[in-house]
């Protein structure tokens, strides 16, 4: 028995959770000291998950693999690092697609805040060779690639040597690259290079600016996140999840980078969603406030709200009040997603976000499931993928 049955419902946020060393695998060999001067021990693989590995190969282990199929978690989850493993994890599952990214690689291992762009560059090109590999052994799996905003002319390279390797949507970061907007018209191409493929942009957690660190030496002791680490992930971090994205979704609605490119969809996956409305609003007060002194606000096709609504897909948390966002900003821009396998994305989020959304209306409660993720991923989502087979 499937967790989903008889429905159709697409993920668009789901994870591999790559072993620390497997990026080595990827990268080309003339960048392999720089990378591990860099990273340091985070391309070591410690004990607890060498263990995790053993215990997929123990056949009791695996005789749960369905009845323990939400509630096993990171590396401990089925197929969570073995792509061999994720066709059935679909299958158990019972969702049509899931929209994959990487874990340990989200951020690019901060090496654009560094100071060899070369080797960012080189690390995001393995990571698109990691992720595609990943992914390449069922359709149903739709690999994200990574594009860094470091270096205009290099982007739009990278984003087509992602899609030939099979990617179906491009990340960027939601944080503002040193020197220049991610508006910058310098990224025209990059843009054309995903129109014309049917791809979306994409934004994940892990892409955005982080709380300054004398935010976290109040004098008391610190505040172990549910990982296990000091202050890594807590209340007071998330609070910074969404504003960089808050920023940069708005320098690209008033650049007029969706108006040039109006069939091109825009994804916020894993920021949350209950600032959504309130962006909707600010942004519609900038353009009544400025509209008139600024050309480009005045040759917008329409108020910014209706320029999102158009074309930015968001996905809340589990433990968001999704019907209120929905009822306060569109029903056409909230997408479902899991964040399988990770501990965050909760044990039953069918549940939870059932209880998040009283009072919807079916009409909704399907673009939330399925038509707004199919509306965002467009032709690089297979027509065959719509519906699950159990509805067709």
């Amino acid at each position: 028995m499937a967790y989903a049955e008889n429905v159709t419902i697409h993920d668009a946020d789901a994870h591999v959770m790559e072993m620390p060393d497997t990026i080595l695998e990827y990268l080309e060999q003339r960048y392999h000291d720089a990378f591990k001067a860099f990273v340091g021990d985070r391309v070591n693989v410690p004990g607890d998950l060498e263990e995790a590995v053993r215990r997929q190969d123990d056949p009791d282990y695996r005789a749960g693999d369905e009845s323990e199929i939400m509630l096993r978690k990171n590396h401990l989850a089925l197929g969570a690092f073995r792509n061999a493993d994720r066709p059935r994890t679909l299958d158990l599952l019972g969702f049509a697609s899931q929209l994959v990214f990487t874990t340990a690689a989200l951020s690019n291992y901060g090496l654009e805040e560094g100071d060899d762009a070369e080797l960012a560059l080189a690390a995001a090109r393995a990571h698109n060779r990691m992720n595609s590999d990943f992914c390449s052994v069922d359709e149903r799996l739709l690999a994200t690639g990574y594009v860094p905003l470091i270096d205009i002319e290099s982007a739009p390279d990278i984003a087509r040597e992602a899609l030939e390797l099979g990617c179906k949507a491009l990340m960027i970061p939601s944080k503002c690259p040193p020197g220049h907007s991610p508006s910058h018209i310098g990224f025209e191409p990059l843009w054309a290079v995903a129109e014309e493929a049917g791809v979306p942009i994409v934004f994940h957690v892990g892409g955005e600016e982080k709380m300054a660190d004398g935010y976290f030496n109040n004098g008391l002791p610190k505040i172990k996140d549910f990982h296990g680490g000091d202050e890594n992930f807590t209340g007071l971090s998330f609070m910074t999840i969404p504003l960089a994205l808050w920023q940069t979704g708005a320098a690209l609605i008033f650049d007029g980078v969706f108006d040039r490119y109006p069939n091109l969809k825009f994804g916020a996956i894993e920021l949350g969603a209950s600032w959504l409305p309130s962006w909707l609003k600010f942004m519609d007060s900038a353009f009544d406030a400025f509209r008139k002194g600024e050309a480009r606000l005045q040759n917008l096709s329409a108020r910014p709200s209706e320029i999102a609504d158009r074309q930015f897909r968001v996905t809340p948390y589990v433990h968001e009040p999704t019907g209120w966002i929905m009822e306060n900003s569109s029903e056409n821009m909230l997408l479902f997603s899991s964040d399988f396998p990770h501990v965050e994305g909760g044990r039953n989020p069918l549940k939870r976000f059932a209880e998040n959304m009283p009072g919807v209306s079916p009409e909704a409660e399907r673009k939330f499931f399925r038509d707004n993720f199919i509306d965002m991923m467009g032709p690089a989502l297979d027509p065959a993928l719509h519906d699950h087979p159990s509805v067709r």
